[in-house]
This record gives C-alpha cells, structure tokens and sequence, in this order.
C-alpha cells in the first residue's frame, strides 16, 4: 500500500512542498536587500479549510460508526477563521521595502512549521505500520 495516497498524507506533503517554495522566496529577499526598487514577495498562505473542501477523498477518511458500541463523538466547537495581518515596514529611498528582520523571522516560522509537519508525516507513518503489525 502507497501511504503517500491518503488523503491527510498528501495534505501533509503539499505543505511541506509550500513550506519549502516560501523558504526559497524569501531567501530571494534576503538576497535583493541591497537591490534598488525590489520589493519583498511572499507566497500566498495555504488555507487549511479550503485544502480539506477541494480534497474530494477526505469524506471517505471520514470516521464512521461500524458497531452501535462505538461513540457518535461531537462536531467541533468552532470553525476555523481566517487571520491576517499585513506587513507595515518602511521603503527606503532607493525603493527597497525588504527588512532583514521580519525576512528572517519568516524564514525561521517556515523551519518550524516544516519540522512539525515532517514529524507529524513520521507520526502518521508510525501509526498506520503499528496497526498493520509492521513496526520498525
């Protein structure tokens, strides 16, 4: 079985392939600092609500009661919202509006979401090997 067609396992690579698009973008405004009227690009930020509603496989990874034992559970206590908040920094003479600062502090949000999806992906690999009796 490719692990790699499960819905939540795509959900994860496609992340992790943004993550890394972004980390490249923004090590291009690291390098055009200096370069007059560059402006700073980012990626569009991915949408996990519109991810999941595009994902037509994810009703079939639905839970679903099997046994009248098992527990109906409970819909989620809110929905999820969208935040946003804009960059506000200054533009040099030159035309430059790339601060060093809030680029890095991007590139270092990018690691950090990559390595907790990658061990999320190792995680749900685990899982799926130990409920079919294939532990490493």
């Amino acid at each position: 079985m490719d692990f790699n067609t499960l819905p939540v396992m795509q959900m994860m690579t496609k992340k992790m392939a943004w993550l890394s698009k972004r980390t490249d973008v923004l090590a291009e405004n690291v390098a055009n600092a200096d370069m007059p009227g560059y402006g700073a690009r980012d990626l569009k930020k991915v949408s996990f609500r519109a991810m999941v509603r595009a994902n037509e496989n994810m009703a079939a990874a639905a839970p679903r009661l099997t046994s009248a034992n098992h527990l109906a559970g409970t819909k989620p206590v809110r929905a999820f919202r969208d935040e946003e908040k804009p960059d506000d920094f200054e533009a040099t003479l030159d035309g430059n509006d790339i601060s060093i600062e809030q680029q890095l502090v991007k590139i270092n949000e990018s690691q950090i979401s990559y390595q907790m999806t990658l061990n999320l992906y190792k995680k749900h690999l685990d899982m799926i090997r130990t409920a079919i009796g294939r532990r490493r």
